[in-house]
């Protein structure tokens, strides 16, 4: 892994800005969704400095970015752990999720001109031709993640779309990790098909349907796998309470 000066000096406009605050707060929110960091977990301050190569003052401001976006809990005496997940977190995420989203779709067809529309071409393309190649992985993990923020690029409000962008990395994050030993869902590549041509022919109605259903049918599976992982920890703890009584 590259250290946050290293990965500052190759891609200067990293994301969110020059800063190495930023920088650290990238690949920390990268490791959270790959699963690197488990739900739960502490995150050891010198640790993360060594494996970052960073002082403790940018380390704990990116921390503090994350903990703004639901990734990152602070603890006692100034510690830090990734944020735990739960049913009930899972459904707050996919409701808002699809209610921001559906509207700031709506906006951004009804105020997209033609370089939003080449931006979404370019965009669905990428993700189509990984798609079509069955390629997963984090290639496409960045083009599902473009392509989804673009549909919302032009509705001109910079406040929902940071919201829209929050609520997709916690929604992926439950995704990635309870979804990672199951094959990819059939349906989705033909509802990102339907999404962007209703997208293109500025049909609101129809996009913000396909969207609704794209978003809460892949709640519905993850929270199928995490009621399975819920029931499996249950067991086992009633198994080990058997055995040692």
């Amino acid at each position: 892994m590259k250290t946050a000066l290293e990965a500052l000096a190759a891609d200067p406009a990293a994301e969110t800005g020059s800063s190495l605050t930023a920088s650290v707060a990238i690949q920390v929110r990268a490791a959270i969704l790959q699963g690197v960091y488990a739900p739960g977990a502490k995150l050891r301050l010198d640790d993360l400095r060594r494996e970052y190569g960073v002082s403790l003052s940018p380390l704990r401001e990116a921390l503090t970015r994350l903990t703004a976006e639901g990734l990152v809990q602070i603890t006692d005496q100034r510690g830090y752990r990734v944020a735990p997940v739960s049913a009930e977190n899972l459904m707050e995420v996919t409701r808002l999720r699809t209610q921001l989203e559906v509207m700031a779709l709506t906006e951004s067809l009804a105020r997209g001109d033609d370089r939003w529309e080449d931006s979404l071409v370019a965009a669905y393309h990428r993700l189509s031709r990984l798609e079509r190649e069955g390629t997963r992985g984090e290639a496409w993990e960045k083009a599902h993640r473009a392509f989804h923020l673009t549909l919302f690029a032009a509705c001109g409000m910079p406040l929902l779309l940071r919201f829209c962008g929050t609520l997709h990395d916690l929604s992926d994050r439950y995704r990635r990790l309870f979804l990672v030993r199951h094959a990819p869902d059939a349906n989705v590549p033909g509802e990102h098909q339907a999404i962007f041509e209703a997208a293109m022919a500025r049909d609101a109605q129809r996009a913000a349907e396909i969207l609704t259903r794209h978003l809460e049918r892949t709640g519905r599976n993850v929270m199928a796998i995490l009621s399975e992982a819920a029931a499996a920890d249950t067991d086992a703890a009633a198994d080990g309470s058997a055995a040692i009584s």
